[in-house]
């Protein structure tokens, strides 16, 4: 059995503009300067309390913490007031629906919270197409490899037979981390020259370009 694995923001959805609106509000109810707006996005992919160390090292555990709640209560905020959509990049849809019928299992790994998985799930009509969901809430920060560990061992999917397709090099990392292929997507919020630093075994510039680098990876893994 072959099995894809998907991060989710800046691979399936363009968020940025989502997250970028709801870091900001944040950072301004707890009273702290906001960062400009490509080291918000360099830090997509973490979950959300090792983001915001990352992004203020100089603050405290606390600190973070607050942070963290603020950006979720923000973002849910933003979701309900519709203004910010979050869409499926030209071509995601196609390439899920051509795997999931070659009977590819389709997973998730994401530093999402489940709620915002099921949320996604839910509006883009993707009820049953994954057999696998690996969010924050029950995971250590990417590049942790524990995300894909538990995503193998509910699919009974064997490694070499397992692709992890993200945007950063968190993904490709973590990837690594747990041998499996490494797929990066140029159009997400790390550059192509950090995905390659971080492991990539290929980058997509579009999802054609995608669909046809995954079946060389199985191919070239002898699956």
């Amino acid at each position: 059995m072959r099995l894809a694995i998907f991060d989710v923001d800046g691979t399936l959805v363009d968020s940025r503009s989502m997250i970028t609106a709801a870091m900001a509000r944040a950072f301004a109810d707890v009273g702290i300067a906001a960062p400009d707006q490509d080291r918000m996005l360099s830090i997509v992919g973490l979950s959300l309390v090792d983001a915001m160390a990352t992004l203020t090292p100089d603050e405290s555990a606390a600190t973070h913490r607050r942070l963290g709640e603020a950006y979720k209560q923000a973002f849910w905020d933003l979701r309900l007031s519709g203004a910010y959509p979050e869409n499926l990049f030209n071509g995601a849809r196609d390439l899920l629906e051509d795997l999931r019928g070659r009977g590819v299992i389709l997973g998730i790994a994401t530093g999402k919270s489940r709620r915002g998985v099921d949320h996604l799930i839910a509006s883009h009509g993707f009820e049953n197409w994954f057999g696998t969901l690996q969010t924050s809430d029950t995971h250590p920060s990417k590049p942790h490899p524990s995300m894909i560990v538990t995503a193998l061992a509910e699919t009974g999917c064997d490694p070499a037979a397992t692709i992890m397709i993200g945007d950063t090099s968190f993904d490709m990392s973590m990837a690594r981390q747990a041998g499996v292929a490494a797929a990066g997507v140029a159009w997400g919020n790390h550059p192509a020259t950090e995905l390659v630093a971080a492991g990539a075994h290929r980058v997509s510039k579009d999802f054609k370009q995608l669909a046809l680098d995954l079946a060389a990876l199985w191919e070239e893994r002898g699956r």
